[in-house]
């Protein structure tokens, strides 16, 4: 633990770079949160793909999306339903709030609150908002490893978070 202070070395719209002692670490701007959503509806689970400029490559996720970005003091609830909706065209009727975790807490300060999202109904389409070109992808929940591991051979990057959903099978 230190007792130095947070120095912002680099502030952009969206992240800023900072230092506290000799740790330098990236987080959120202005507050901005990040949900992440677990929509699993009649034994599939929605999943999405989509190019991630830090990865120079396509990457196979949980639908996900910033709180608070475009509407200050946006709650988590509301801007998981439209996140989902907008990724993967499906609109729950409920959020329910699961927890907040840290995503990689030695290199990032930013923490996001997993959801799951009940009632979904299809209304669109999804893909996501213009010049994000997000692939839906819609798995029976028992498929989901064979799944994942056809798209790493793909040479699809996986996110950490994924692992929640293969459990006892990785064992």
């Amino acid at each position: 633990m230190t007792d130095e202070p947070e120095e912002t070395m680099w502030a952009g719209r969206y992240i800023t770079a900072k230092r506290r002692g000799k740790w330098e670490y990236v987080g959120r701007a202005r507050n901005i949160g990040a949900a992440v959503i677990v929509a699993i509806a009649d034994d599939h689970v929605l999943l999405v793909e989509q190019y991630r400029v830090p990865l120079q490559a396509q990457c196979l996720e949980l639908p996900a999306g910033l709180v608070g970005d475009e509407t200050e003091g946006e709650d988590i609830a509301t801007s998981a339903a439209r996140e989902l909706e907008e990724e993967t065209g499906w609109r729950p009727d409920h959020i329910e709030l699961l927890g907040t975790y840290a995503s990689s807490p030695g290199m990032v300060s930013e923490t996001f609150t997993l959801v799951k999202a009940h009632g979904l109904t299809k209304v669109g389409e999804g893909g996501g908002v213009e010049g994000e070109d997000i692939t839906v992808h819609r798995i029976a929940l028992a498929d989901v490893p064979a799944f994942i591991e056809r798209k790493r051979r793909d040479g699809i990057v996986i996110d950490v978070k994924l692992l929640l959903l293969l459990g006892p099978s990785i064992f």
